[in-house]
């Protein structure tokens, strides 16, 4: 297992990720876009969910695809965002044919960040807005750590971020991982600078740091945010050919990367959920031996994803948490 050419989600050959936000509001949203429709699922683990769209995931539905997937900040307004994707998607002739209609089918997902200091006294929803924009600024290459849906996103005592990975199987096929990261838990471990994920890090991409000497373990935790505050939201794709069935299995073992790279995970008061997105560009030579592996590879990703968001998030002024680079990078020269 190795990283793709960008270490992004979109070294899945057709998909493409666009950000949008707004600095004042102190959020944003992002959008993972098919150059064509890709199969979709979802697996929701949280206790606390925001969604739209997700019920039409289900492998017995009709819609068997869908055009794009958006993860966004806002908490239930946020869902909007969804709505100025499909708005785009519709001016460009995309979407589910129904006679001359065509509808975009755009499923989401959103995170609490409505208690990050930014202002939130709008007269009328932003997200819709920054969801259009974000669908035109989707390209190969995109901003990590204080960016799209991870801009104002907060974790248990560091900054939250967003991140993406990829790795390439020695069968060709390529997994990616986008994620958003605003979980209760830590990322860290300890007090420390180190990650809960270093195991599965690739090329130094969260700074090699490996992991402590010892570890807190049996610590009892609480509780840093109040309920409904928190959420991890994240899509992992494949290039391989799934059916929804399998892109759902795929969806519940990224879950185990969640858990991974977050301590306390799936906790009652975070809205965990994971996508999983198949472009279907490569069959699986060995179908159950490539599932498989791509279930794996799914979970590794979405690990090394969560702790390269807040390893690369940056410092703003007015932020209540200190980023990882705020708090770590220095003492580490």
């Amino acid at each position: 297992m190795r990283p793709g050419v960008r270490n992004l989600i979109t070294d899945v050959a057709g998909l493409r990720v666009g950000h949008a936000e707004d600095a004042r509001l102190r959020s944003g949203c992002t959008v993972l876009l098919g150059d064509v429709p890709f199969t979709a699922a979802v697996s929701v683990m949280g206790g606390a969910p925001g969604t739209r769209e997700t019920d039409l995931l289900a492998p017995d539905r009709l819609v068997q695809q869908v055009d794009a997937l958006v993860l966004s900040g806002g908490s239930a307004f946020g869902l909007d965002a969804a709505s100025g994707v499909a708005d785009g998607l519709r001016a460009l002739g995309r979407g589910f044919a129904v006679g001359p209609q065509r509808v975009p089918i755009v499923p989401g997902a959103i995170l609490f960040d409505l208690l990050n200091g930014g202002e939130k006294d709008w007269e009328e929803n932003p997200y819709k807005p920054l969801g259009q924009q974000a669908l035109q600024a989707a390209a190969v290459d995109f901003r990590l750590g204080t960016a799209g849906a991870g801009y104002g996103a907060a974790t248990g005592w560091l900054k939250g971020g967003l991140g993406s990975v990829s790795c390439v199987l020695d069968s060709g096929i390529t997994v990616g991982a986008l994620v958003a990261v605003n979980a209760l838990g830590s990322v860290t471990v300890g007090d420390g600078p180190e990650f809960w994920a270093a195991p599965w890090e690739l090329a130094g991409e969260f700074g090699g740091l490996g992991l402590p000497r010892t570890f807190p373990a049996g610590a009892e935790v609480l509780p840093t945010k109040r309920q409904g505050e928190a959420t991890t939201i994240a899509i992992v794709a494949t290039d391989a050919r799934l059916t929804q069935a399998e892109a759902q299995r795929v969806a519940v073992a990224a879950h185990d990367g969640m858990a991974r790279a977050i301590v306390p995970s799936h906790t009652l008061f975070d809205g965990d959920l994971v996508f999983a997105a198949a472009t279907g560009a490569r069959d699986m030579a060995e179908p159950l031996r490539d599932l498989y592996q791509i279930g794996h590879a799914a979970a590794c990703c979405l690990a090394r994803a969560i702790a390269r968001g807040v390893y690369t998030a940056q410092t703003l002024p007015g932020d209540l948490q200190p980023s990882w680079a705020a708090r770590f990078a220095r003492q580490r020269r």
